[in-house]
């Protein structure tokens, strides 16, 4: 017929209290405005289908049945047609400028902050954590393959590997306290910056491995095994593969019990904890692997640009990756990355023609664009792409029938 009792979720605030049934008219439903609504499909993901891996219950499996046939086929194939996209044509736009050093330094900065936005969804989006602290472990990265290479000549590519264990452990030896005591929110925050900054002072007085002067790693027009190159093209393609990793990783991580625990963590601790969710454990484990990205990351930072120095723990760098993650929209696997193509073009652009005469101009731009998103799409702009596309199939569901 024309009619389904499907269940639906019933909650005071944020706090899921259990499930009720109702008749819907499927030939005069509209399912964008009531999923938007009420809250079913939210930035935190369907919790629908979510809250049942924390407990079993017949009446919750029986929403979670109702609610995946429907909605997340469509979630994912919207995901994976976006980010698909994205990866054929980053794949073949740096062959327009070949000869052009400029334009593919840009586009290398682009996939990387692509990367470090996408590991920061980990923590940041899915956890619910304001993380402030991806210049700490860039710089932890960096200078743990370039000391490697400047003093042992040992390759990046194991530089890579011990710069994101090296900062994953500082994240398990900082997080483990923070989590313990429950340390959250603002508090969070001012703390994840603090560490920032006592680790630039730190290396800027440790004159064996840092120091007020830049290292300079070894030169090479051409060669794999230092990972230098006369070009940026091949920093490039490596940044490209890691955000393809990094993106299955979130993907991975956001479709198991670890994805579903930290989207209710941040949903609402309390409630989630009650239902069996380690909140410390999950908020390390979240920490960590976006620790070890970011690491890594920062390994390659080093080599892109031939030094290091301990302005690479940079507040400014932490700032902007939250910021991006949070214009973007926050716990939506590409969220992050369109607002990296989108305000990181931008920003290289007005450093190119307007940084002379307006150095930080970019920073007017990304307020401006933080304050719209607060106001006018709190679920970031990745939302901006979900509304289009369940309106378009609620069109098309009405155009059938």
């Amino acid at each position: 017929g024309t009619s389904i009792w499907p269940f639906e979720l019933v909650y005071h605030g944020n706090v899921r209290l259990g499930l009720h049934a109702r008749p819907v008219d499927f030939r005069n439903y509209n399912w964008f405005s009531r999923i938007s609504r009420d809250g079913i499909l939210g930035s935190k993901g369907t919790l629908t289908y979510r809250l049942p891996h924390l407990y079993n219950h017949p009446m919750a499996a029986a929403a979670r049945a109702f609610w995946e046939e429907i909605m997340k086929p469509l979630e994912k194939r919207k995901e994976w047609y976006f980010i698909a996209a994205f990866l054929v044509i980053a794949s073949v736009l740096p062959l327009c400028f070949l000869r052009n050093q400029y334009w593919l330094i840009l586009l290398t900065t682009i996939v990387l902050y692509g990367v470090l936005t996408s590991a920061w969804n980990i923590i940041g989006g899915m956890a619910g954590q304001l993380d402030l602290s991806a210049g700490a472990y860039i710089g932890l990265g960096a200078f743990t393959a370039g000391t490697l290479l400047i003093r042992w000549n040992i390759t990046p590519w194991v530089g890579m590997i011990l710069g994101g264990l090296v900062s994953a452990g500082f994240a398990f030896v900082i997080g483990y306290p923070l989590f313990r005591f429950q340390i959250k929110e603002v508090w969070y925050a001012l703390s994840s910056s603090a560490l920032v900054v006592v680790l630039q002072v730190v290396f800027l007085l440790w004159k064996n491995v840092g120091g007020p002067l830049e290292r300079m790693l070894p030169y090479y027009d051409f060669s794999p095994y230092h990972l230098r190159f006369g070009t940026y093209l091949p920093f490039y393609y490596l940044m490209l593969g890691l955000l393809l990793i990094t993106l299955y990783i979130t993907y991975r991580i956001q479709n198991n019990r670890l994805g579903y625990y930290l989207f209710a963590l941040a949903d609402d601790e309390e409630a989630a904890e009650a239902l069996g969710a380690d909140a410390r454990k999950c908020k390390l484990r979240a920490l960590m692997i976006y620790a070890f990205i970011v690491g890594a990351t920062g390994s390659i930072y080093a080599c892109i640009y031939g030094f290091i120095h301990p302005t690479f723990f940079s507040s400014t760098i932490s700032m902007e990756v939250a910021i991006l993650g949070i214009i973007g929209g926050m716990g939506i696997i590409y969220g992050p990355l369109l607002a990296t193509v989108i305000l990181v073009t931008g920003r290289e652009l007005l450093r190119a023609n307007l940084g002379g005469q307006m150095q930080s101009f970019y920073l007017v731009i990304y307020a401006v664009a933080l304050i719209l998103s607060a106001l006018y799409k709190p679920r970031g702009l990745a939302s901006i792409i979900q509304d289009a596309w369940f309106k378009r199939r609620a069109a098309g569901r009405e155009n059938q029938r």
